[in-house]
């Protein structure tokens, strides 16, 4: 997975920081592409997936925020397909070694 921050020109503060990582595109066995995309503060999770815009898996982010995230991807939607299919997954093997 591809790791962006949410708000690269905030870095110099991590209060409110939430990294996001965006998986390859996968095909559903009807031929449909989706992507997931995880959210983390470091200590609360959340995956969404796309193009569905919806938070599938959460673990400690309150509604509201989750409805931040999902309008998150929502708007990012076209952003987030482009990035999901610019993961080479060999290619991310190769910079671990």
């Amino acid at each position: 997975m591809e790791y962006f921050d949410l708000k690269p020109e905030e870095k110099e503060s991590t209060k409110g920081e939430i990294d996001m990582s965006v998986s390859p595109i996968c095909l559903a066995k009807n031929g449909e592409k989706y992507a997931f995309v995880t959210f983390s503060d470091g200590i609360r999770n959340a995956e969404g997936k796309i193009p569905d815009c919806r938070i599938i898996k959460n673990s400690g982010f309150a509604k509201i925020e989750v409805a931040q995230l999902e309008k998150y991807m929502f708007e990012n939607l076209k952003q987030l397909k482009k990035m999901a299919a610019g993961i080479n997954v060999f290619d991310a093997f190769r910079k671990e070694e």
